[in-house]
């Protein structure tokens, strides 16, 4: 009988229920099918079976043996890359706003894996099947360097490395207000929203942790612009954490309460700026940095000139 297989990661089914996250992987089987499949024992969870009310945990691996339908082939597409170093084992991506880096829900084009297995098609069947490659990721509307996996060596350490918290991330944000000091540190436990689930909240039943340190770069009347390093990676971590704290990001329209201004913005201001790590091979280390895009310098220079 077929067998597939499933690695939960932060971003994808930690703390989930082990039935519900797979109906909502498989989504020609209902939940009740899915149980199913669990008392059946046809579903491991590290090798041993568990209930359907089992949670996940962030490194679980899930295998289940059904007759599985195929999943939807993700199709090669001929979107322009902005490749900042790239040999047989990484590539360093600088990605632009408004790219999802890979398929989901409603989305199968467009991504950044759709470009990648385009430009190189090696990648297929590297990691998870819908995310070949991919050992992090971006936000649709964050901007900025990103590494992306070549080789099976290259994926496993480079995962490593992100769980180790071996990688240093530096983000540029431009936030509402003035912060009472000139660096900090939020250390806010946050998971999703106790009512809107699709929002992630300081406000949840299940708090996970989350570090996030910030240093004042520039003031302006109403704007400070910060350096963020994000010491954990959970899902909208930066963004949620700056509004709790009263300082929403500009053009958050998710989390930010956004007051009433002459500026306007067309996209969310945050941008990852550096990301240095070890090459996963050479184990030399490597320091990336991608400039503001030329509309968030737009934005810069008119606050200078205000």
């Amino acid at each position: 009988m077929p067998k597939r297989e499933f690695e939960i990661t932060p971003e994808s089914g930690a703390n989930e229920r082990l039935d519900v996250y797979l109906s909502r992987q498989i989504q020609d089987y209902t939940r009740s099918q899915c149980q199913r499949f669990i008392d059946k024992g046809q579903v491991a969870v590290n090798g041993e079976a568990k209930k359907s009310s089992y949670k996940l945990r962030e490194g679980d691996r899930i295998e289940i043996e059904v007759e599985m339908p195929e999943a939807a082939e993700i199709l090669p597409e001929d979107i322009p890359l902005k490749i900042l170093f790239g040999d047989e084992d990484i590539l360093v991506i600088d990605k632009p706003a408004g790219m999802i880096v890979h398929p989901g829900a409603g989305a199968r084009k467009g991504t950044l894996v759709n470009a990648l297995i385009y430009h190189f098609p090696d990648i297929r069947g590297l990691g998870d099947i819908d995310r070949p490659g991919i050992v992090h990721r971006l936000d649709k509307e964050t901007s900025g360097v990103m590494v992306v996996a070549r080789s099976l060596k290259a994926y496993d350490e480079l995962r490593r490395q992100f769980k180790a918290r071996e990688i240093k991330k530096i983000y540029l944000a431009l936030v509402w207000g003035r912060l009472p000091k000139a660096e900090g540190r939020f250390d806010w436990p946050i998971g999703r929203h106790i009512k809107h689930g699709q929002r992630m909240s300081i406000k949840t039943r299940k708090p996970r942790s989350a570090v996030t340190e910030y240093r004042v770069q520039k003031e302006y009347k109403v704007f400070s612009l910060l350096e963020i390093r994000p010491v954990t990676g959970r899902t909208h971590q930066i963004r949620v954490h700056l509004s709790a704290a009263g300082h929403p990001l500009a053009g958050d329209r998710r989390y930010g309460s956004i007051p009433k201004s002459k500026y306007k913005f067309s996209r969310l201001f945050l941008h990852a700026h550096v990301l240095s790590f070890c090459h996963p091979v050479t184990g030399l280390r490597h320091d990336f940095t991608s400039p503001l895009p030329e509309e968030l310098k737009g934005i810069m220079d008119s606050l200078d000139l205000a």
